[in-house]
């Protein structure tokens, strides 16, 4: 595959579709151990949420299991509601 003087190539259409890279979308473009990857836009946002979400799941289940159970429901939202 040629590079133009702009720094341009054409993608092939079969490697496209294969990546879900639609006619006119965006794509995200980032390194990865010395490989420039080029993926669909759509494909890294979601990505970047899978990650954020297993980001929280881990903190929630650092959290399980520390908390005061002789509290009720009723008294963590009085305290809430009078902040």
């Amino acid at each position: 595959m040629r590079v133009s003087e702009k720094g341009q190539i054409t993608i092939p259409k079969n490697l496209r579709e294969l990546a879900g890279i639609k006619p006119n979308g965006n794509v995200s473009i980032h390194l990865e151990g010395g490989r420039l990857v080029i993926e669909s836009a759509d494909r890294s946002v979601t990505e970047a949420n899978k990650a954020r979400l297993e980001r929280f799941m881990e903190a929630l289940r650092k959290l399980e299991g520390t908390g005061d159970p002789s509290i009720s429901a009723e008294d963590v939202m009085r305290a809430t509601r009078d902040r």
